[in-house]
């Protein structure tokens, strides 16, 4: 499969449309973080917990990023059943469940109206529209149906945004500032394209057809390494795994110079603004690595938020070219519905 062109490729195993979804990224996105949520400004919150699992509980960890360097609430993402022990209704709740469906989601949420909680749930319909409807102390997001959760990214990460923005919980950008971003990412997104762009999305994935894939990042970074690991894992149906720096330089980086490294790849995701000694850390594993398999990601932006974005739509072009070339229809999930189907079987 590796030696055959993509666009061959694309046209025979993406057969419900990836690229396509993925193309629609960016108007998704500025869709979403334009609409209007109904919600006021409200900061009389002690922090806001995120509700989520998979691609709908992705988002979160992008917004906590945002919120650790920026100031303002604590962010915490929460992704099981039920809520942690020293949650109370002075946390705002915001769950997101694409399908509105999510058992974990909806158990979380049950478990915050019932102890008093406010709820912003943010869905396409399903359970979770249905009990927030129900509920005065609590609010419903709609947001456009009909895809895989993983390729929603914009609809959610934009919708999620735009509450945390209309509750003044972060601070939206300057309406020139935002569309100048848009921009950008616009650009980068033609760019990025396994099709019709500079062909480095390819280029990447092709060397790691036959790898272990290992990805590191600084701190800054780990919403969006985690969410490339989870693209590779469900996309390409390939093993990945992330970490940060500086924590793996005091223990997994002992794996990495091994004398037997095996077959490795190592991407590396940064950007500029990193903290200097974390980057000299980072270019040392660089220089000193003896597997010559080693891709730096340097995440374009013009502020943290640009840059998580961009590295978000990365990990979906880099995915879907790493399915298409090993083979495999980048939408298929079997084991997921097998799963969800064995547990609604034992209720």
């Amino acid at each position: 499969m590796s030696g055959q062109r993509i666009e061959e490729l694309a046209e025979s195993l993406d057969t419900e449309d990836m690229c396509g979804l993925t193309r629609r990224f960016v108007d998704d996105l500025e869709n979403a973080i334009s609409s209007e949520t109904g919600l006021e400004s409200d900061l009389d919150w002690t922090g806001v917990i995120f509700l989520g699992m998979g691609g709908s509980g992705s988002a979160g960890r992008f917004l906590k990023t945002i919120s650790d360097e920026e100031g303002g609430l604590p962010f915490v993402v929460w992704g099981d059943y039920g809520l942690p022990q020293w949650w109370g209704p002075d946390w705002l709740v915001v769950a997101t469940s694409y399908s509105g469906d999510t058992e974990e989601t909806i158990d979380g949420v049950m478990k915050a109206i019932d102890s008093g909680g406010t709820v912003v749930g943010i869905s396409s319909g399903g359970e979770l529209t249905r009990i927030l409807e129900g509920h005065d102390e609590s609010v419903s997001i709609a947001i456009p149906k009909g895809q895989m959760p993983r390729s929603a990214f914009g609809h959610i990460l934009g919708a999620q945004l735009a509450v945390c923005w209309s509750m003044g919980i972060l601070a939206r950008p300057e309406e020139q500032e935002l569309q100048s971003m848009i921009n950008r990412i616009r650009d980068s997104s033609r760019n990025l394209d396994i099709i019709s762009g500079d062909g480095m999305s390819e280029a990447l994935a092709r060397n790691l057809v036959d790898s272990e894939i290992g990805i590191i990042c600084p701190r800054e970074f780990n919403a969006a390494a985690y969410r490339l690991t989870c693209q590779i894992n469900e996309n390409s149906e390939a093993f990945a795994k992330h970490s940060e720096v500086p924590e793996m330089n005091h223990n997994e980086i002992v794996a990495w110079f091994s004398e037997s490294p095996g077959n490795r790849a190592l991407l590396i995701m940064s950007s500029k603004g990193i903290h200097e000694r974390t980057e000299s850390r980072i270019s040392w594993i660089e220089d000193n690595l003896s597997t010559k398999n080693v891709w730096r990601i340097e995440c374009e932006g013009e502020s943290l938020l640009e840059r998580l974005i961009y590295a978000a739509h990365l990990s979906d072009w880099i995915s879907i070219a790493l399915a298409l070339l090993r083979g495999v229809n980048p939408t298929s999930m079997e084991p997921i519905p097998q799963l969800k189907e064995y547990l609604s079987d034992i209720q």
